[in-house]
């Protein structure tokens, strides 16, 4: 790929810092390829130049030119690292919400260890890839920490991971690793003395911060010196202090590999050999081949007595070696640790991946879920509204916007898997059942849709199937919208659990049309809600959803007048409209959307400030032998938007020279930067247009008044700027700021 060197260009535009990641920068901590948002300007101009690439292949894919992400593979790499030289794409664009109850009074947690295949697998390109069946895990709300695992010496989580566990109230941990020989090398490096092991330390802290993520597992499995070992607790204290008091909620756990006398000797509980490292940190990982006297063990040991929640019993789920359980046996281990009111560490998951049809993924991560629910504790993610989820789990066999496949083909992209709901499998009395599940097809944004399977028996008159639990303040009036369809037989309607609170108070509560929505928006928002009405009378037209009967497509819409209210529980409510025999019934749902009715959605924020910085040009083989090799452009297109704002954004090229041509979709953006990679452009000279199209939370799609846009023009090398870039093609463009 090659690269044209960064240079200043004319600009006009206020010298303000751009946030990153939501927290305000200094000027000096600003990466320089940033500098550009510095320097908004309405068209730039470019010199075509085939030159090495400047772009290091550690953050971008050397195939596609993709960004993706990765860890550090040696302490050289950590010592040296700098946030001027990270990737500026592997950053969590989603801070964690809070939960209920908090994580610092859960007794008995739930960790997660994902340890998949070495990890930076398709989940590595961070603007999504195409693939036929990834792995990802969606059952959020039984768990409160996801550790992101692989061999490298430091693994840092994917983005895309960090935000969906952030969605969700779950703490993200990274991974710091030392192994065989050359981790005991590292180790007498790193830990040799104070300001060494304090560098690392540092470091550490740093990444995580960058990054977006919550803190560290370390894990250090081989021999320690004297000198090493006597500073491994100093490093842990020194690593938890400076963690705390940059991150809230952060956590640093300790692996059971390493005793206090430096021999490598896995121990399957915390004792006196051990607890230097649990004293110095905020947790201690047990080893997998644990016995039920190790539990009894560490139940009545005095160290960890009133710090039992911060002890993790590692739970192999492949089952190698000697252990209780594993594979769909896990139950046997989990009702063991939760019997002596330990916490737990569910070791590879991927298991129900890795070793059965890919095909039947998700058959077979909802089965393992399912069949250790009883020993799991929902946690409840608390958020202010807006709260809207149209279930997608991040990946899907056809990308759906409103009801229609705008792409279609397989994908994956964990920065649009939504908030998640509840993944049931619950029988009834009477010889009924109830079950919910995740389905690829007939979604209404991304990916993925709710199905509810029930068979509702001759003695219920109504069931419920509960599809969130959550903590919401509700606003004195609150909006909701149900977007389903429905086999024929059985009412279908949504039920709304509050918290029992003395200043709660239930008002009206009135079934709108969507109609009256639109009300609450003006000009153009008001001409998108209508294209919404359009939109979802075409939801399914034609389609059956594989069972006998015909669907309807639905959406129905409620005003609520609730004082003092928090939102805990949203169900799903069957009625039955024949009692004389079990009634079998399916419900898909497309969306849910829980909104302030004072601030109902209207025009989205405008895009601004777009720039553009590390463009490289290179010439590709056409599609045919006799077809010359095209020009094609990669760039980085960055701009500000109000943080939070957006669900996404869309990136669309367009021709100035033909104005009356509808804008081509590139791709689609989660944070506020976008590599395009590879773009075919006309012969030079010319001029292309880049288009941000913000999209609201609610869906609602910005007036092109409000998109970002910047004209490229571009010539060869040697060619004037006016010899170069041919005026007819340049209209006049008006600043979109």
């Amino acid at each position: 790929m090659a690269i044209v060197s960064p240079r200043r260009r004319k600009r006009t535009g206020s010298d303000v810092a751009p946030d990153h990641a939501g927290i305000k920068l200094e000027k000096n901590d600003i990466n320089s390829s940033e500098a550009c948002l510095d320097e908004p300007a309405t068209r730039v101009h470019e010199v075509v130049r085939y030159e090495s690439s400047s772009l290091t292949a550690k953050h971008y894919d050397p195939a596609t030119g993709q960004p993706v992400s990765s860890g550090l593979r040696s302490l050289e790499e950590l010592r040296s690292w700098q946030r001027s030289e990270a990737n500026p794409f592997d950053v969590a664009s989603v801070p964690p919400v809070d939960r209920q109850p908090p994580l610092a009074t859960c007794d008995r947690r739930t960790l997660v260890c994902h340890d998949m295949m070495g990890g930076y697998l398709e989940d590595r390109f961070i603007q999504g890839t195409e693939v036929e069946m990834p792995y990802v895990f969606y059952h959020w709300e039984y768990i409160d920490i996801f550790n992101y695992f692989s061999h490298n010496m430091v693994t840092i989580p994917p983005a895309a991971w960090t935000n969906a566990a952030h969605k969700h109230g779950v703490v993200v941990l990274g991974t710091f690793i030392t192994e065989w020989k050359d981790g005991a090398e590292t180790c007498e490096a790193f830990l040799a003395d104070e300001e060494s092991y304090r560098l690392v330390a540092d470091k550490l802290v740093q990444i995580a911060c960058y990054h977006g993520f919550d803190g560290w597992l370390v894990n250090i499995e081989n021999k320690l010196s004297e000198t090493a070992v006597k500073n491994t607790p100093l490093f842990l204290r020194y690593l938890s202090d400076q963690t705390h008091e940059r991150i809230p909620g952060s956590l640093i756990l300790w692996y059971d590999s390493v005793l206090e006398d430096g021999k490598l000797q896995w121990q399957n509980e915390l004792n006196d050999s051990n607890r230097v490292f649990f004293d110095a940190c905020d947790g201690f990982f047990t080893n997998y081949n644990w016995k039920e006297e190790n539990l009894e063990w560490m139940k009545t040991y005095s160290a960890a007595r009133g710090r039992l929640a911060n002890v993790y019993v590692g739970v192999d789920v492949f089952a190698r070696s000697e252990v209780v359980g594993g594979e769909f046996e896990t139950n046997k281990s989990l009702e063991l640790i939760r019997k002596h009111g330990l916490s737990v560490a569910i070791f590879a998951p991927g298991w129900v991946y890795e070793c059965h049809d890919k095909r039947d993924f998700r058959n077979n991560q909802d089965k393992f879920w399912a069949l250790i629910a009883d020993f799991l504790y929902i946690h409840r993610p608390s958020c202010s509204l807006p709260f809207i989820s149209s279930f997608c789990q991040g990946f899907g066999n056809c990308f759906y916007w409103k009801g229609k496949v705008e792409e279609a083909r397989s994908w994956m992209n964990l920065s649009t898997q939504e908030v998640q709901p509840l993944y049931l499998s619950e029988t009834l009395e009477g010889g009924g059942w109830v079950k919910t599940r995740g389905c690829p097809q007939d979604a209404w944004n991304g990916g993925c849709s709710l199905v509810v399977h029930s068979l509702i028996p001759v003695t219920l008159s109504r069931m419920c199937a509960r599809v969130f639990s959550v903590h919401i303040p509700l606003t004195p009036k609150t909006f909701l919208s149900f977007m389903y369809k429905s086999s024929e037989g059985v009412a279908v309607s949504l039920q709304l659990h509050v918290m029992d609170t003395e200043s709660c108070s239930i008002g009206n509560v009135d079934t709108v049309q969507r109609e009256s929505w639109v009300l609450a928006s003006q000009g153009e928002g008001l001409q998108h809600q209508q294209q919404q009405n359009r939109d979802l009378s075409e939801y399914g037209n034609g389609q059956r959803d594989g069972s006998a009967q015909p669907v309807m497509h639905l959406c129905r819409c409620f005003l609520l007048e609730l004082g003092g209210c928090a939102l805990r529980d949203i169900c799903i409510s069957l009625s039955p409209l024949v009692r004389d025999r079990k009634v079998p019934f399916e419900c898909r749902i497309g969306e849910i959307m829980v909104l302030d009715a004072e601030k109902l959605p209207g025009v989205p924020a405008a895009v601004e400030n777009v720039c553009l910085d590390n463009v490289a040009w290179e010439r590709k083989a056409g599609a045919g032998p006799d077809v010359a090799r095209e020009l094609c452009l990669s760039a980085t297109l960055r701009w500000r938007y109000p943080h939070g704002q957006a669900r996404h954004f869309l990136v669309h090229r367009h021709r100035p020279d033909i104005p009356d041509r509808t804008p081509i979709l590139v791709g689609r953006s989660h944070t506020t930067l976008f590599r395009v990679c590879g773009l075919t452009v006309p012969e030079p000279p010319g001029a292309l247009e880049l288009l941000v199209e913000p999209v609201g939370k609610e869906g609602t799609v910005a007036p092109q008044s409000a998109w970002g846009r910047l004209v490229l023009s571009y010539a060869m090398e040697g060619a004037t700027s006016r010899e170069g870039a041919d005026e007819s093609l340049l209209p006049a463009v008006v600043d979109s700021q």
